[in-house]
């Protein structure tokens, strides 16, 4: 079979490398893609916003399968461009894809059906936002309702800082529309955990556990990012936290949305809070995580195709998801200045040092060609997710910083704590 994967970034790579694993395919599409997609699928210059170019490829190549694997275009409607042209493909349509699209719609979904959350306010009038803010207790978190490349999150420590996100996101519009209107959050405090899943509309079926590093610096200190690194599976996501989220979040999850009449296929992530009175949810997102996807994918053992078409066609109740007894981590190498202000177009050597080597991958972000057509250069601000497996979390800890020396690039730069917690399990 043809398969075609929609994006450009690590998490696509990470996608496109488990595809091409499947014995059932042939060939792999992939748009825009980037240098190192290239090396297992035929790039397709074609954004992943342009839906009709998108669905026209896919009939002219007789694509099988198609899987999105970004935020933007599921939550801008791509999934229901190609089913009604009656193309097969993965991930959910607009009306589900809002999950992940309106961080307001999603708190209220969980408010209706009692899913355990943070307590919160909306506002799309800044005024009125200011005015909840002078008796609210601090910290507290504001969150622009759209999308925002994972960035459009503030922690406030103080009313003064909270006043300055309000500008920040609604007046100066830092993130553009994503703050025309804001989620005022209570801050709750205990480990972030991200979990992945399968849904069929019906049925959900849990990956293993991951945690991403999303601040710039070490000690998580700096900016927020799209992810600096991340690891799987979390010592602090034990089998009871497990049996509480399958009770109260998960399948409770999936049922909301049916209920809605939003029927929900294709990805969804949780991130949770683990707090002192049980599991909340940070948020929903609507695909693959970047870059837990990094680490989740290694350690699975089904054939990803076989679960995409099972969860397209409603069987997903058919598949026994099984992964492998071990731990992965996964290290950026990012552009000094990421997420601010970074250059291009740097030389990126040493990425030979991963041919044959087992339990080492390298996933490209943001990596392009030169003109030669051999020279891999940096593209982006987050350029490689380095990849290591070990018997458990140390020695993928360690495997992956010793792999991440081996690539080099003017620049490169990256935080020395990924996986540090887990010292603390």
């Amino acid at each position: 079979m043809k398969v075609l994967v929609v994006g450009s970034g690590g998490r696509e790579h990470a996608i496109v490398w488990k595809i091409a694993q499947s014995s059932q395919v042939e060939k792999i599409y992939c748009a825009p893609g980037n240098a190192g997609i290239s090396q297992l699928a035929e790039c397709v210059p074609i954004g992943a916003m342009e839906f009709d170019k998108l669905a026209d490829f896919a009939e002219t190549e007789k694509i099988d399968l198609t899987v999105i694997g970004m935020d933007d275009p599921l939550v801008g409607g791509v999934v229901d461009v190609f089913e009604a042209r009656g193309l097969r493909v993965f991930g959910p349509r607009k009306n589900a894809a809002i999950l992940e699209g309106s961080k307001a719609f999603s708190k209220d979904l969980m408010k209706k059906y009692n899913i355990p959350t943070a307590a919160y306010e909306t506002f799309d009038n800044p005024q009125e936002a200011l005015e909840y803010l002078e008796t609210a207790p601090m910290p507290i978190v504001l969150k622009a309702d759209g999308l925002a490349l994972g960035k459009g999150v503030l922690i406030c420590q103080t009313l003064e800082e909270a006043r300055d996100g309000v500008k920040e996101l609604m007046e100066d519009k830092k993130f553009g529309s994503a703050g025309d209107r804001i989620v005022v959050e209570e801050f709750m405090t205990g480990r972030e955990v991200s979990v992945l899943s399968f849904v069929d509309g019906k049925t959900i079926k849990i990956m293993t556990s991951a945690q991403d590093h999303k601040r710039a610096g070490d000690g998580d200190t700096g900016l927020n990012t799209g992810g600096m690194g991340t690891f799987s599976p979390s010592p602090f996501y034990t089998k009871e936290v497990d049996d509480f989220c399958k009770k109260y979040i998960y399948q409770a999850t999936v049922d909301a949305m049916a209920k809605e009449g939003r029927e929900f296929k294709g990805i969804i992530f949780f991130g949770l809070m683990l707090t002192e009175k049980g599991p909340r949810v940070l948020e929903y997102n609507a695909r693959f995580g970047d870059p837990e996807t990094q680490v989740v994918l290694p350690r699975m053992k089904n054939d990803i195709v076989e679960v995409f078409q099972a969860c397209v066609d409603g069987r997903l109740d058919e598949i026994n998801l099984e992964f492998e007894d071990n731990a992965a981590v996964c290290v950026v190498l990012a552009s000094a200045g990421y997420p601010v202000h970074y250059e291009k177009g740097l030389p990126i050597s040493g990425l030979e040092n991963f041919q044959d080597k087992d339990g080492y991958y390298v996933f490209h972000a943001g990596t392009k060609f030169a003109e030669d057509g051999k020279t891999f250069l940096t593209n982006g601000g987050r350029v490689l997710g380095v990849t290591a497996l070990g018997k458990d979390l140390k020695e993928a800890r360690a495997n992956a910083y010793q792999a991440a020396e081996w690539v080099s690039f003017d620049n490169k730069y990256m935080r020395h704590d990924i996986g540090k917690a887990i010292d603390e399990a």
